[in-house]
């Protein structure tokens, strides 16, 4: 780390004081990003609405990019980023530590285990959006991408969304629920389960003690990205988790079903 930046400059002056080499405040964080490899944009305020502005400079510039989950708070920003990311040739990568796991890389392998797959749950994430996302990109790494529609009910924010793929043959034939806000969890941690015609498999509680294994992952998929300037193929999971995220805002506040195409989903 050389630059590193923090609307609270103590906060800043903090974490750089962690390292023996140490990297340089910014009074800005549009300096962040100058004579640098790689930015990092961290989420800051829970929701990603910031990260559009925090990550412009650095693309601007042509410098590759992670942005912490989530990508954005909503889809017209996530374009907003990859129409910007395009026209300065700045690969730009958002990607859930859930969805990087090796854990349930594991856990969807042993699908096949429940038969016809009929139904999936996920469970955890919380009520704030910096969770939800992770919750919702688990599904969508697990269970398959491309919902078509969506529901959303509860008394917080995004407590109980469902997802359904239509009559995709290849997808859970009823859905997945995703129950976020459940309450106090064991270190932060995650849980799974499908259920089919031959039986129902369950995950274990995945949070702090393996999400390391996740960061190493993301590492090594955002280097790759700095040596190719292509950003890794997950990357579609959180394009595609921004915009369930806003269709379940809409279906809870509309209580209504919500199609992911009336949002849209922007695409790498």
């Amino acid at each position: 780390m050389t630059r590193l930046w923090d609307e609270h400059r103590d906060a800043a002056e903090c974490l750089a004081d962690v390292f023996y080499d140490r990297p340089l405040v910014c009074d800005s964080f549009a300096e962040v990003s100058d004579d640098v490899d790689l930015l990092f944009v961290a989420d800051c305020n829970g929701d990603g609405s910031d990260h559009l502005a925090l990550a412009t400079p650095g693309i601007e510039k042509g410098i590759p990019t992670f942005i912490d989950k989530p990508l954005a708070y909503s889809v017209e920003d996530t374009r907003a980023i990859l129409a910007l990311a395009e026209r300065h040739g700045a690969p730009v990568t958002s990607i859930s530590i859930l969805s990087a796991l090796p854990g349930f890389a594991q856990f969807a392998q042993r699908l096949p285990e429940t038969g016809d797959l009929q139904f999936g749950t996920v469970q955890g994430g919380g009520t704030q959006m910096a969770g939800h996302i992770h919750a919702i990109n688990l599904a969508l790494r697990i269970f398959g991408n491309s919902v078509r529609t969506v529901r959303c009910m509860g008394d917080t924010p995004l407590n109980t969304i469902h997802l359904s793929y239509g009559e995709r043959p290849d997808r859970p034939a009823r859905g997945v629920t995703i129950n976020c806000d459940v309450g106090a969890v064991w270190h932060c941690a995650f849980h799974v389960s499908a259920y089919g015609t031959a039986g129902a498999i369950h995950s274990p509680p995945l949070g702090d003690f393996v999400f390391p294994f996740g960061a190493a992952e993301i590492l090594r998929l955002v280097k790759a990205m700095v040596v190719t300037g292509e950003p890794p193929p997950i990357t579609a999971d959180m394009l595609e988790g921004v915009a369930v995220a806003e269709a379940a805002r809409l279906a809870q506040h509309e209580g209504r079903s919500v199609e992911i195409a009336e949002v849209g989903v922007v695409s790498l």
